[in-house]
């Protein structure tokens, strides 16, 4: 089952060691793309998008409008 990281690399020119957790614009429980935007993070005042790693069925393990540190698990992908 991959996880789903926010890449530390998100981090490299703020100076906040934390940022949030936007929205998600899939639901728990959907069946994502390789590739497919799972959620919205603020970093600082920049939004990322965070992109699955694999296909199959996504499970949220981090709430919307919740902190995130760099290298945090938000998801995992069950893979068929």
């Amino acid at each position: 089952m991959p996880d789903i990281r926010v890449s530390e690399a998100l981090w490299s020119t703020g100076v906040l060691p934390e940022g949030i957790l936007e929205r998600w614009l899939v639901e728990d429980g959907a069946v994502v793309r390789e590739g497919e935007a799972l959620a919205t993070a603020r970093i600082g005042d920049a939004l990322h998008d965070i992109v699955s790693s694999a296909a199959g069925r996504v499970a949220w393990m981090a709430p919307a409008g919740g902190l995130i540190d760099p290298g945090c698990i938000i998801a995992r992908v069950a893979t068929r």
